[in-house]
């Protein structure tokens, strides 16, 4: 690959979507932002998509919605929830869904830079 693989950050407060993309972008990513699960699945460039960072709790479809569309769809996408409302509930439904992590917010930065470092070999990217 020429270019640094994608991730697709999806989260209904803007100052949130910012502040993973300065994150993201320190470390090396190209990143694209969403407001919502849905305007995520209208975009159509799942195969570009090396790892999505959703929050669980958004208007509309939430990020555990999302989570089982994309497995109705035949998509594995890796995906790190981050939520402000962690319980035990949601974050064993998280991970059995197949999620990379569950992480409560405030983000703290060296933790999303450490589940990046779990994405499968092909979006390896390097010792960052």
């Amino acid at each position: 690959m020429n270019f640094p693989p994608l991730v697709s950050v999806i989260d209904d407060d803007e100052s949130v979507r910012a502040a993973t993309s300065s994150l993201l972008r320190s470390l090396g990513w190209h990143v694209h932002l969403y407001s919502s699960a849905e305007s995520f699945l209208e975009c159509g460039h799942f195969d570009e998509v090396a790892c999505i960072i959703s929050d669980v709790q958004m208007p509309g479809m939430t990020g555990l919605q999302l989570q089982q569309r994309l497995r109705e769809l035949g998509l594995a996408l890796p995906i790190i929830f981050v939520t402000a409302f962690v319980s035990d509930a949601v974050r064993r439904q998280a991970l059995d869904g197949g999620a990379l992590c569950f992480v409560g917010k405030p983000v703290d930065g060296a933790v999303v830079s450490e589940c990046l470092r779990m994405l499968p070999r092909r979006f390896d990217r390097g010792a960052r």
